[in-house]
């Protein structure tokens, strides 16, 4: 009986030993999802209603929207046509370190403004890093224009990055409208980061043949039909179509993009809808900046704090001017390491350091800003 009984426990302790480790290895891996749960739990103590609330403070269309382009994005990604069109961009560099970040720059942000800033990470982080190693150049460097290349980029349309579909979602706005509006901005933004590379001292690099990509067809295909008819479902006021349409396309065409998603992610968007949706709740006597740039300020500074997509529900509470908090959040994504979930992917891929990531984004945060303060208050 005894020898049964320390049998058990042993395997209890193992049990738990293993639930322990599973445990850790989740917070480690999942770690913002984490916060974000354990902010939940504090919200719900504070007030057991919430449970209750919850479905109402989720921004449905907008989660829908959110899940439906991920999916997209990891169709095109999977399809390795960026893949294909960057290993090409290095080969027309000539053996220029210059020339290759100005040909790559470019790409990634234009790549953001449709697949997405954080799937855009995923795509060019890796090749950045494994080029940047075989030829000799600074890798922390590329990396962090990389992810401020992506950041930007993603600010020109409502579908580049989570936070621009919210305010899409949420104004009413035209593709065309959000775009039009963005574009100097961005233009502005960008100009800035390659005259960053052009003042970089020239040094010639020595890299290998690179493998030609093989391209997905019937993935890409499916993919770019997929993201032309979500975004028209959108600009109809239909968004809540758009998943069960891209759920049953990718199932018939693109059954890897369903099974290499990173179905947490979409558990985090909900609950920043719920957590800041309620701090927002919470606050709302405290009141915000309602435009201008004030607003910009603002969303610009808290997203360097909590992020730009929690600081982009947090100020969606109380319908300020589109424009600015777009700006703001969008601009705010590009500072610390925090600011945008497109940054942590790339730290997380590349494994620099954030001593050296802040070392390029950090100033350029402040230069874009302090242009972008001198356009305002023209």
């Amino acid at each position: 009986m005894g020898m049964k009984s320390s049998r058990i426990t042993a395997l209890q302790r193992r049990f738990t030993d293993t639930a322990v480790d599973r445990l850790e290895d989740f917070i480690k891996r999942e770690w913002f999802l984490s916060l974000l749960l354990v902010l939940y739990i504090v919200l719900t103590l504070n007030d057991p209603s919430l449970l209750r609330r919850t479905p109402s403070l989720i921004d449905w269309e907008s989660l829908t929207l959110i899940t439906s382009l991920i999916l997209v994005s990891k169709g095109l990604e999977l399809s390795g046509i960026f893949t294909r069109l960057s290993i090409r961009l290095i080969s027309l560099s000539g053996g220029s370190e210059r020339k290759l970040m100005l040909l790559l720059i470019p790409t990634v942000a234009l790549s953001s403004a449709v697949i997405m800033n954080d799937t855009a990470m995923l795509v060019f982080i890796p090749l950045v890093v494994i080029t940047s190693r075989l030829a000799g150049i600074d890798t922390a460097r590329a990396v962090t224009l990389s992810a401020i290349a992506a950041n930007v980029g993603s600010s020109l349309t409502p579908i580049g990055n989570p936070q621009n579909i919210m305010i899409w979602n949420a104004y009413g706005l035209s593709f065309v409208e959000f775009t039009g509006a963005m574009l100097p901005f961005v233009l502005l933004w960008l100009v800035i980061i390659l005259l960053s590379i052009l003042i970089l001292r020239e040094k010639p690099l020595t890299l290998e043949k690179l493998p030609p990509m093989a391209v997905n067809g019937r993935l890409l295909l499916a993919s770019s039909f997929l993201l032309i008819t979500d975004v028209l479902l959108a600009e109809t006021g239909n968004p809540l179509w758009t998943l069960p349409l891209t759920l049953v396309v990718l199932l018939a065409l693109g059954r890897e993009a369903l099974l290499g998603f990173d179905w947490a992610l979409v558990l985090a968007f909900a609950l920043i809808f719920a957590d800041f949706g309620e701090i927002a709740r919470l606050i709302s006597g405290y009141g915000f900046p309602s435009g201008g740039l004030a607003l910009f300020l603002a969303s610009a500074g808290l997203s360097q704090l909590i992020s730009n997509v929690p600081a982009t529900v947090l100020f969606l509470g109380s319908k300020p001017e589109w424009l600015p908090l777009a700006l703001g959040v969008n601009l705010g994504g590009t500072g610390m390491i925090i600011g945008s979930l497109a940054n942590l992917i790339a730290l997380r891929i590349s494994g620099i350091g954030m001593r050296d990531f802040h070392r390029y984004s950090i100033p350029y945060f402040l230069i874009a800003l302090g242009i972008s303060i001198l356009i305002l208050l023209l």
